[in-house]
């Protein structure tokens, strides 16, 4: 029986339109075994199997599929990331899928360390075909597939259990005697929709075949549990998965491998705690391609094991390029928050972030240093950052930029990074008022050659009539007696500055300073440069008071 929870007062939200009266909860669609979970205490140690299937569930899912150029690309790709398992195709499903097998084994690209898989349904003329697709390969993995839950036994096979595990088994002898005695040639089982289907079920058509395939530790069968559609919150699928893994018969012959499709938006969470859960394989593809919301992203689950310290076992050390290619052999884009790869994802727009970030990387340049290592293998921590944005590839050139929501610090960070100003601390809201003012009237955000051009015609500006002819030879002092002669009351609050190099170059030709100056009771900043850090100051001095008389 259902019940309903006490609305509490502080929560407005009121029951909506949506009929959601129509869907059942997982629990009355399956059932999931109790279990005493170890789960949820395990921790991440290593990388599992990674197992991409763009060239084949991806390809499914692509409103043009890839021809063999476009699969040879990308399958080049995923051997140079080091992924050593690759589903390349449904060599029965068309011609195109058949010639690209073959082609593999024709050209000889396939390296030593690296197995292909082949995906086939429980039919003999299409294990046959799909056999007939490998020969030649000296390694590949024949993946037996057929959809297991009660509705799909009732509304597409119109099998019961018996009739489903009738059509495994033959299917299954077939692809054995098709086999022989050929070294290299393993089998793969995925009960489709394992996530709906009675647990019993799953461990008799499993278990089932790990003894019919007569695996053994060193010839295991991979049993592939796919969570087709999701039906529940990710830690439903972790107990699914335990429960196989305590119970499957001889553990020690099988290969565990989990498949998660995103349709509730938590595949990456599913496949991680199926991991935790006792998988040791991991299907998907490269930024989560696939049917309706896609498979598992093996980019981002490889990433945030990276993230833990944990070495992933794949080299995305130049994610642009692998998202490139993706991009081109997809014909999909890769969306610009996307986790690790998305083009802002190493960007802050808000000033808070932005101040903390620019901070962070300075404070790590420092302690880089103080540790004698250079920065790119230095412990990371950056606030913002999970990760320091060179491991994958990227340049911090994008990683502050500036629109209305930005501060003070995204918009030193720029001036220092992109034209060696290094504005003092008192200066900074003060500029950051005049930027903000701007993107709030565009709307645009401020690249950083607009951001110098708009700091230069705020501060260095020309100096009252008659006094700037002074900037060149006299000192402050002297400076500031003619301001006074001219009936200019100035008291210098603050000055700073520094040498700064042309661009390119690490030799500084000239300095530019930077003043706060308070004159006939108005306050005002100003800068200026010039060869000498006297000239620069007189410069600034005089643009702060320019700027406090207008």
């Amino acid at each position: 029986m259902t019940t309903t929870a006490p609305h509490p007062s502080w929560n407005p939200q009121r029951p909506s339109p949506m009929p959601s009266h129509r869907y059942r909860p997982f629990q009355e669609r399956v059932n999931v075994p109790s279990l005493d979970r170890s789960w949820p205490s395990a921790r991440f140690e290593r990388a599992p199997l990674w197992v991409p299937v763009d060239l084949r569930d991806g390809n499914q899912a692509l409103a043009e599929p890839m021809d063999t150029p476009r699969k040879r690309r990308l399958f080049d790709l995923l051997v140079s990331v080091g992924f050593k398992e690759i589903e390349v195709g449904y060599p029965s499903a068309s011609r195109t899928d058949f010639d690209f097998v073959r082609h593999l084994v024709t050209a000889g690209t396939v390296p030593d360390d690296v197995t292909p898989v082949v995906f086939t349904p429980a039919r003999r003329d299409l294990i046959d075909r799909t056999f007939e697709a490998i020969e030649g390969l000296p390694r590949a993995v024949v993946h037996l597939y057929v959809a297991t839950s009660p509705v799909w036994r009732e509304v597409v096979l119109g099998r019961d259990r018996g009739e489903v595990w009738r059509t495994v088994r033959e299917a299954a002898e077939h692809m054995a005697r098709r086999a022989g005695d050929r070294a290299g040639l393993r089998f793969q089982f995925s009960p489709e929709t394992f996530n709906l289907t009675e647990p019993d079920f799953v461990l008799e058509l499993c278990d089932g075949l790990t003894a019919l395939w007569d695996a053994s530790p060193d010839r295991p069968v991979t049993h592939n549990l796919p969570a087709t559609v999701e039906i529940a919150t990710p830690n439903v699928y972790a107990d699914q998965i335990e429960y196989a893994h305590r119970n499957l018969s001889r553990r020690d012959s099988v290969i565990l491998s989990v498949h998660p499709h995103n349709d509730r938006g938590t595949g990456v969470a599913c496949a991680e705690l199926a991991v935790l859960a006792g998988a040791q394989r991991v299907e998907g593809c490269l930024f989560g391609n696939g049917e309706r919301t896609g498979n598992v992203d093996l980019v981002t689950l490889a990433l945030n094991l990276h993230a833990q310290g944990v070495d992933p076992m794949v080299d995305f050390r130049d994610i642009d390029t692998v998202r490139e290619t993706v991009e081109h052999c997809n014909r999909l884009p890769v969306h610009p928050r996307h986790p690790y790869a998305g083009d802002l994802v190493y960007t802050a727009f808000s000033g808070t972030h932005q101040d903390a970030i620019s901070k962070g990387l300075a404070r790590h340049a420092v302690r880089a240093a103080r540790a004698g290592l250079a920065e790119d293998s230095a412990p990371w921590a950056v606030p913002y950052l999970p990760i320091d944005p060179a491991d994958v590839g990227r340049s911090y050139e994008a990683v502050i930029r500036v629109n209305s929501q930005s501060g003070k610090g995204g918009m030193a960070y720029l001036l220092r990074t992109h034209h060696g100003l290094d504005l003092p601390e008192r200066m900074r809201p003060d500029f950051s008022r005049v930027v903000q003012e701007v993107t709030d009237d565009t709307g645009q955000e401020v690249a950083p050659k607009e951001l110098y051009d708009l700091f230069r015609a705020t501060y260095m500006v020309e100096g009252p009539r008659g006094v700037g002819d002074h900037a060149g030879t006299a000192p402050l002092s002297g400076v500031l007696d003619a301001l006074a002669g001219a009936g200019f009351d100035v008291e210098v609050l603050e000055r700073a500055g520094h040498p700064i190099a042309p661009v390119g170059r690490t030799v500084a030709e000239r300095t530019v300073a930077y003043a706060e100056c308070r004159v006939n009771g108005a306050t005002a900043w100003g800068a200026g440069e010039g060869p000498s850090p006297e000239t620069a100051s007189v410069r600034a001095v005089l643009a702060a008071v320019s700027r406090a008389v207008r």
